[in-house]
């Protein structure tokens, strides 16, 4: 017997997959196509535990639809854009390009040696000039449609990557990549108008019911319907005034300030001839633009020294502050303070000693309810509001709403907390905005034959800034239209621009369109997207956007891209620090027999902290190639996929590694070496089986029955279980028997069989020691036999006065006198009796029996 020699194996299979095509598809109407798709990585160079996992997940899919018959496509590319080639470029004096196709080639090896089951004549780069000329013909093709326009704006500006970012792309106040506060800027900006899908892309989220809940609420939250008025103030001395927007029009008897956002047009004004108010607003446009950014500072305001009239207290006056809190981007730039009913204006009116007024109670507290430092948000009645007093909210909010449209001051209304997309970025390595500008003729669009527009290969990265700003000749062109000189938009596409669609490219790849019709419409949408949870908003929502403006422009007929979605968890580790707080990696300590942990070099005691994800920053991370070369990339495929259930987190350890490969190894040997004589290849099936054989054929169907279902749950970590379960009964199978060489190749090739899509290389391995001369990946899934599937018989359990005194196997649905008599016969049953006879025997079939004395 040989050990199982994993690199050999691995290196073979691979090598036979790929010379014989296994993974390469086409467009076949005949057959049920199903398309899987890992989020593509960005090419850094090295893949880490996360990818092994994100794509053990996807090629387990993959591998399991096309044992049941589907037409799989499985593909697989790079989200090749973005900044980090441009700091690596600064950092390691090489050219983005290079640095990115380096990184591509390096990491399409590492996934090569995974096994997944890829159909790489597919195989996309997002920075290839033959995918973004599609891209820049999109969005001239957005502009035709008016879902494309320029306008300056405030902005989201990251100090450390001079770029401008998404309100999506700022985290706390902070760029998602830099970790830096981000600071509002006024620029010309790109925008893509999502927000004339608001409303369907909510309606959408109801029809993807095989997408996490949570992803959809976070997507509807960020959509953030709201049902409110709009409401005019007058301004005092005035014939003008200030119209805000609010949901809680019910609250405006409690009203006690207004409150505008730093660049509203009445603030600008008033800011003309007050210094200390310019000085103010600069002060506000040092924050980002994102409410996350605004709900984390201090609540600050400038009094302007205006007031405006409140619609229904005659006489009532308000005054007007500037307010950091407070963005132009959403509403109309100014609000109304309640502070009795919001948290944010109740602690602005305590710092600035404005009134504070209940107008909203809870039942049955009465007009003498008021607030202190907690602002009462809940349901309730109506209060100190005239003719709004003793109306629920609801309620309230209808009827204020007609008496302002009534009065002319007001307006029922929907608005939303999503905002048009900011696509442009002031950056090198991304994909040019085919647009020129000309002086005569205003913004031109680059003609569809000059496209792509591509990027200059001689560029300066040794300063801060756009290097396409200062590229000598790059921007200079003739205008399209006039043929006077004009300047090329320096601004490049934010890389989601790129992600939002590769999906729908991969269906036709090499399509001189961005799309083949017959081929979009055979793949997409896609079947079962797998990715991170942190992509929810960004690129979800992206995309859901993107695919409807695509079908609005003729390119789809779909509107959402992924009918299925599952967020896998992350791979965590347990975190290592030194005497000095230094981090450090697994590699760097040493457990000792008693336990105790210390550094492998130092001998220095280790603080051991809590398992967190696996970064770079915290040193957490094992080495996927480390692994795959000690122990094979089914190992590492085996135990992503046991450990627990795909949604959640996956805790790495070292003896869940080392029990993985042990397993492997042992079904090698059982058929390598197996301890019964197996059947030839297709014997058919004994017509005689004993008891135990054939209770060891209703495990082997009762086992394919039920990993199939896990697996089409994704219950993954159930089926390894199962799977194992089959492994343990076959390997105690004694005898030299017709029916026990039969079973036991039945249960063998099972197990092999539903192992395949898990563990591929082994799986090739086993199918030719078991003498099959066909490829396992080309074996279609084992089929479970209903006959075997219903038991025979049944364990019921048998109490005495309530009591459980013992069990009994029984012939399913038995006659209840025969089941009297088997129960009357235990031992404990007779014991507990005591010796008096049964006052009543009752019989539940095939559940219970109770004896009652």
């Amino acid at each position: 017997m040989t050990r199982y020699n994993h690199k050999t194996a691995e290196s073979k299979w691979q090598q036979t997959w790929e010379q014989q095509g296994c993974f390469q598809v086409n467009e076949d109407s005949a057959q049920a196509k199903y398309y899987v798709l890992e989020m593509f990585p960005y090419p850094s160079g090295r893949i880490h535990m996360g990818h092994v996992r994100n794509y053990a997940l996807g090629d387990l899919v993959a591998r399991y639809k096309r044992a049941r018959g589907f037409n799989v496509l499985h593909p697989m590319g790079w989200d090749a854009f973005g900044l980090p080639a441009e700091n690596a470029a600064i950092q390691n004096n090489v050219h983005p390009a290079k640095w990115t196709r380096e990184n591509i080639a390096s990491m399409r090896d590492q996934l090569k040696s995974m096994g997944l089951s890829y159909d790489w004549s597919r195989e996309i780069a997002t920075c290839d000039p033959d995918y973004y000329r599609h891209e820049q013909k999109i969005f001239l093709d957005f502009l035709d449609a008016g879902l494309a326009y320029r306008k300056e704006s405030w902005v989201n500006w990251d100090p450390a990557e001079n770029t401008v970012l998404a309100n999506e792309q700022v985290i706390d106040g902070k760029g998602w990549r830099s970790g830096v506060a981000v600071e509002k800027r006024q620029l010309s900006q790109w925008f893509l108008k999502i927000t004339d899908f608001a409303q369907e892309l909510l309606d959408g989220l109801s029809t993807l019911d095989r997408w996490p809940d949570r992803v959809r609420l976070m997507q509807e939250n960020w959509i953030g319907r709201s049902e409110g008025a709009y409401m005019r103030f007058g301004l005092t001395g005035r014939d003008d005034a200030i119209e805000v927007f609010t949901t809680r029009p019910d609250t405006i008897f409690g009203a006690s300030f207004c409150a505008l956002a730093a660049n509203h047009p009445l603030a600008q004004e008033l800011a003309q001839s007050r210094p200390e108010l310019v000085e103010f607003i600069a002060d506000c446009n040092r924050l980002g633009t994102s409410e996350a950014a605004l709900e984390t500072a201090e609540k600050l305001g400038f009094d302007t020294g205006r007031t405006v009239q409140h619609p229904f207290i005659e006489g009532r006056e308000l005054p007007v502050f500037v307010a950091n809190f407070v963005l132009m981007e959403y509403g109309t730039g100014a609000i109304f303070g309640c502070p009795a009913h919001d948290q944010r204006d109740l602690d602005f009116a305590r710092k600035y000693d404005l009134d504070v007024v209940a107008v909203v109670a809870p039942k049955d507290a009465g007009d003498a309810f008021s607030v202190a430092d907690v602002a009462f948000t809940d349901d309730g009645l109506l209060i100190n509001s005239t003719f709004l007093n003793g109306l629920d909210v609801a309620t309230a909010k209808s009827v204020i709403i007609d008496r302002l449209e009534a009065d002319g001051v007001g307006a029922r209304t929907v608005t939303y907390r999503l905002r048009d997309w900011g696509v442009s970025r002031q950056r090198y390595w991304g994909c040019p905005i085919p647009i020129v500008h000309c002086d005569d003729c205003g913004t031109v669009k680059v003609p569809t034959g000059d496209l792509p527009v591509t990027l200059p290969e001689d560029v300066s990265l040794d300063q801060p800034g756009n290097p396409l700003d200062r590229h000598p000749t790059w921007k200079h062109v003739d205008c399209p239209e006039c043929g006077k000189p004009a300047l090329r938009e320096t601004d490049t596409f934010d890389t989601f621009f790129e992600s939002s669609w590769y999906f729908a490219r991969f269906a036709s790849p090499k399509a001189e369109t961005a799309f083949d019709a017959a081929a979009a419409d055979y793949w997409l949408p896609v079947d079962q997207y797998i990715g991170g949870i942190e992509h929810a908003v960004l690129h979800l929502l992206y995309s859901r956007f993107f695919t409807r403006a695509l079908k609005k422009c003729g390119y789809l007929g779909i509107s959402e891209p992924f009918a299925g979605l599952l967020t896998q968890g992350m791979v965590c580790h347990t975190t290592y620090r030194d005497g000095d707080g230094n981090w450090l990696f697994p590699d760097d300590i040493e457990k000792a027999d008693d336990g105790t942990i210390s550094h492998r070099t130092t001998g220095q005691t280790v603080t051991v902290g809590r398992s967190e994800k696996m970064s770079k920053s915290k040193k957490n991370v094992v080495d996927p190639a480390a692994i795959i070369d000690a122990y094979g990339a089914d190992t590492a495929r085996l135990f992503m996929l046991s450990d627990s259930p795909p949604e959640r987190d996956l805790e790495w350890s070292d003896a869940g590694i080392e029990g993985a490969w042990r397993y492997l190894n042992r079904i090698h040997r059982m058929v390598e070496a197996p301890k019964v004589p197996l059947a030839a290849i297709d014997t058919p099936q004994p017509a005689a089986l004993t008891e135990a054989s054939l209770q060891m054929v209703r495990l082997i169907h009762k086992t394919i029955d039920a990993v199939s279902d896990d697996l089409d749950r994704f219950h993954f970590n159930k089926a390894v279980a199962r799977i194992r379960e089959l492994s343990n009964a076959t390997d105690e199978l004694d005898g030299s028997a017709v029916d026990v060489a039969w079973v036991a190749r039945s249960g063998l090739e099972t197990i092999v069989r539903l192992l395949g899509p898990m563990v591929p290389h082994l799986g090739e391995e086993l199918w030719q020691l078991l003498g099959h001369g066909t490829l396992l990946v080309d074996t279609p899934w084992p089929e479970a036999d209903p006959a075997y599937l219903i038991d025979d018989s049944v364990t019921v359990g048998v109490q005495v006065n309530g009591k459980l005194r013992g069990t009994l196997e029984l012939a399913k649905d038995c006659d209840p006198a025969v089941a009297e008599a088997e129960a009357l016969r235990i031992d404990n049953v007779v014991v507990a009796m005591e010796g008096k006879p049964p006052r009543k025997v009752i019989v539940i079939p095939n559940r219970i029996i109770n004896v009652v004395v």
